[in-house]
């Protein structure tokens, strides 16, 4: 592990205003009726009576110091969390004013390096254990210049200092898996960060749902990183117990987006007391601030409840603006003027640089392989195949190879389910990925695109098993073609045709970024396929033609119908049609394939350019998503 030398941290006259659109409050939920609104707002003007500015921050000024453990506290909604981003660098300087300084300069990509933060979810991969976790982290996060062994070695000496040799063979978990506790969730959260050897630790709200001994040790670690080793630490803090506040070195506390007190945590209630805001009887000290903060607060004890006062909140912020924020600028402009001085004599040595893009891509697959084999071998989805394979090889039993018309409904019902199935799968991948994706890319440990590749190479593998299976059952039982060579051409269009079905599930995922929303648009695009596939009817209106002509199922279809049969003109014998021209069904069908539209080639050809082409529309819809 690299050194890390000490980061001085201050921030002054932090603002940021945001534009709320109130016609817009639906957020991605309902992105089509969103569509729709911006269609209309081209029709008629948009009521700019609607669009508001939000003060989300406002003049906050304040610094924390190496050993330093800072506790920024304040309601849901005071705009912790804002603070949090700009004070880490995930929130661009062109969108707030003031300064964030490190060490005296502004935030570079040095420092940025030097920073660890933990976000207030745990965005963690449920199916891997604690120590696969912190390894497959550590491989990625640490400079190519360490050893694999060194890199290890790393990881397990922060599975050690975090407390988490007990679990370190424990699955992580979610709420539909049972794995590790919340504390040690977050404890491996916060080790994520720690393998980088970061001299700045912000965490957004880390003893959330933790119960308050959990909370307590936490931060008790929290103040071990700053006391200790030196760290500057910035957490915020929702609702604090009694002893967790007094860990705190320094507090700030906020109230819609305005600072009430900056200073030592010790102090803070001496304030209030100074300004006339003293509680009527011991309490919590985080909850006293909290209560101001709200708004509310208890003059006397035989108040029947909580008085609210409209003027407190005001008369908090302007006794702040008068008495302490002159102190604390001032403090703040002159230590980082020396830290400014001190910090150009003081060359820190920061890691050499990250991995080659072939080993991301190894690990980001190796680490797929561990995470998606729970998923891709679920037990109900393996039900689901081998139930349906029985089905078929039940319901067309050593059907007759005359029997043109049941064969066929067969090798479409191939087609259906193993277009549906692979893509409405697939559809989910970048959607349930994308908040550790995200996570993972702002923290610089890989590159976009070997995480693509990772992801479509690691996954395609897995996903063919299953279909194989289907195969290897339903053909025999249904007596197909009794040759090798047609079982085999039969897989392979199988397979060829879910993963250009996976392909699509890919795009459509990754353009729209919902779940929901995703999956009902695949099921759709699927079922339009279907219905053009060639099956159900064979006279397509004119007007919609062109959708054939799109449907991975129409050039599928054909080619398994070319596997059992050869060319048209066989099938024309064994369905009677130069006796019966234009009264069977299927002719018409297969004529296209006799005057040469489509073959095999062709619709090889097709399928082929669909496999490429929905794998670059889904890279280039992830590389909208900005890290």
């Amino acid at each position: 592990m690299t050194h890390s030398s000490p980061i001085h941290l201050h921030f002054i006259d932090l603002s940021y205003k945001l534009k709320v659109d109130n016609n817009n409050n639906n957020g991605n939920s309902h992105v089509i009726q969103n569509m729709f609104k911006r269609a209309m707002n081209h029709v008629v003007d948009h009521d700019q009576s609607m669009i508001q500015e939000r003060t989300i921050l406002q003049g906050i000024t304040g610094m924390v110091c190496p050993g330093e453990l800072m506790a920024v506290l304040g309601p849901s909604g005071s705009g912790k969390s804002t603070l949090l981003n700009a004070l880490s660098g995930r929130l661009p300087e062109h969108y707030f004013t003031g300064k964030v300084l490190a060490n005296g300069h502004k935030l570079t990509k040095t420092v940025l390096k030097r920073t660890g933060f933990v976000t207030q979810d745990d965005v963690l991969y449920p199916h891997l254990t604690v120590r696969e976790t912190l390894i497959f982290c550590a491989l990625l996060r640490l400079p190519k210049s360490l050893s694999r062994r060194e890199k290890t070695e790393i990881a397990e000496s922060v599975i050690s200092e975090m407390g988490l040799s007990k679990c370190e063979n424990t699955i992580i978990g979610n709420t539909f898996i049972r794995g590790v506790s919340g504390g040690e969730r977050k404890r491996v959260s916060i080790a994520h960060e720690l393998l980088v050897n970061p001299s700045l630790l912000i965490l957004d709200e880390p003893t959330s749902g933790l119960d308050s001994t959990a909370a307590h040790k936490l931060v008790c670690t929290l103040s071990g990183l700053a006391h200790q080793k030196g760290k500057t630490v910035v957490t915020s803090v929702h609702q604090p117990s009694s002893r967790v506040f007094q860990m705190f070195d320094t507090v700030l506390v906020l109230s819609e987006g305005r600072c009430i007190y900056f200073g030592k945590g010790s102090e803070a209630m001496r304030y209030f007391e100074s300004i006339d805001f003293r509680p009527s009887f011991p309490m919590n000290p985080a909850d006293f601030l909290l209560d101001l903060a709200n708004g509310v607060w208890q003059q006397d004890t035989t108040a029947s409840a909580d008085k609210e006062r409209p003027n407190i909140k005001q008369t908090l912020i302007s006794s702040y603006n008068e008495l302490l924020a002159p102190k604390v600028k001032d403090a703040c402009l002159d230590t980082a003027v020396r830290d400014h001085t001190v910090a150009k004599n003081n060359k820190c040595t920061t890691a050499s640089s990250v991995n080659t893009w072939f080993q991301q891509f190894i690990v980001l697959m190796q680490r797929s392989l561990k995470e998606r084999k729970h998923e891709t071998f679920n037990p109900l989805r393996v039900f689901q195949v081998m139930a349906a394979s029985l089905l078929a090889g039940f319901m067309w039993w050593h059907s007759d190879f005359r029997d043109i018309q049941d064969r066929l409904g067969l090798l479409f019902f191939f087609s259906i389910f193993w277009g549906v199935f692979p893509s409405f799968n697939a559809v989910f991948a970048f959607p349930q990925d994308r908040a550790v994706f995200t996570k993972e890319r702002a923290s610089g440990m890989y590159s976009l695109s070997s995480y693509f590749m990772a992801r479509i190479v690691g996954d395609a593998p897995m996903e063919l098993i299953l279909p194989t299976m289907f195969i290897c059952i339903t053909y025999w039982m249904c007596g197909l073609k009794p040759e090798v060579g047609a079982f085999l051409q039969t897989l392979l269009i199988l397979l060829a045709y879910v993963l250009v079905s996976q392909g699509l599930g890919y795009a459509v995922g990754a353009i729209i970024m919902d779940a929901k929303q995703a999956s009902t648009v695949v099921t759709v695009t699927m079922l339009a396929f279907v219905l053009t596939g060639g099956y159900y009817v064979h006279k397509v209106p004119v007007f919609i033609t062109w959708m054939k002509y799109i449907s991975s199922t129409f050039y599928s279809y054909r080619l398994l119908i070319h596997a059992q049969y050869g060319t048209g003109r066989d099938i024309w014998y064994l369905l009677g049609c130069f006796e019966y021209h234009n009264k069977h069904a299927s002719c018409k069908f297969i004529e296209d394939d006799i005057e040469g539209q489509f073959s095999t080639s062709s619709c090889i050809g097709i399928l082929l350019i669909m496999f490429f082409g929905y794998r670059l529309l889904a890279y280039l819809a992830l590389r909208r998503i900005k890290a």
